[in-house]
């Protein structure tokens, strides 16, 4: 299992400017990136980086001229819509200047399983091209999920594969990275916001060997957990 450094923020405000300034720096430093390979960012959807993609859409920083953004997961939803990881992120891309070349997203407009093929085939692309996966941003949900990664099924579907479509617990249906995939990623970024993950927050910092999002980057050295203190609180108050 990783080593895991965790880090605690008072309030969501703090939360939320670390993070945009980590996000600005990682953005930035591509533009120094040595490699032969393109720099590559990986965003994740959800409420919680939002605030933080937005900021970091305001300050529109400089950023080498082969950065790469790809995704965590997304829904299998059209790419115009509220429910899509990558239209929530479109301000940001947008402000960075990137042609659609350098923003790999889940081709959801193809058949589902030609959709994960798809994405499955641009990451070994990217991979083989010798890219940088620098800093990957990830979420846990109270059920212990990451990305698209609900269950311990999911992580034995994964097996040989960068991509793979998942049926969500929500009833939808989505593509999602593999451990396969995140074991590649350099730095691997946990972000947990809101309340009511106290207990899944302790099950990753106790290495819980049954918890789906620890087992899906087990095969990274280390991983960084950043915590808003009242999703650590609210739940532990109430027991």
């Amino acid at each position: 299992m990783p080593k895991i450094d965790v880090r605690r923020f008072a309030t969501r405000s703090e939360l939320d400017t670390a993070l945009a300034d980590r996000l600005e720096q990682a953005i930035r430093a591509t533009a120094e990136q040595p490699g032969s390979g393109p720099p590559v960012i990986m965003l994740s959807g959800g409420h919680t980086p939002l605030p933080a993609y937005a900021e970091v859409a305001a300050r529109r920083p400089p950023h080498g001229d082969k950065l790469t953004i790809i995704y965590s997961d997304d829904r299998y939803v059209p790419a115009d819509s509220d429910a899509s990881n990558y239209h929530a992120t479109r301000p940001l891309i947008d402000a960075l200047g990137l042609p659609e070349s350098q923003v790999l997203r889940v081709r959801t407009e193809l058949p589902l399983e030609e959709a994960a093929s798809d994405y499955d085939s641009l990451l070994r692309t990217l991979l083989a091209s010798g890219a940088g996966i620098g800093l990957a941003l990830l979420g846990i949900g109270p059920d212990g999920h990451t990305a698209s990664l609900f269950r311990p099924e999911h992580l034995q579907q994964s097996r040989g594969h960068l991509a793979i479509a998942v049926q969500r617990p929500d009833g939808m249906q989505g593509i999602s990275v593999t451990p396969d995939f995140l074991s590649n990623v350099a730095e691997p970024l946990f972000v947990v916001a809101g309340s009511g993950k106290h207990d899944v927050i302790a099950a990753f910092t106790g290495q819980d060997p049954n918890l789906v999002a620890l087992r899906a980057v087990a095969g990274c050295a280390r991983v960084e957990l950043w915590i808003e203190r009242a999703a650590e609180t609210a739940a532990a108050a109430s027991k």
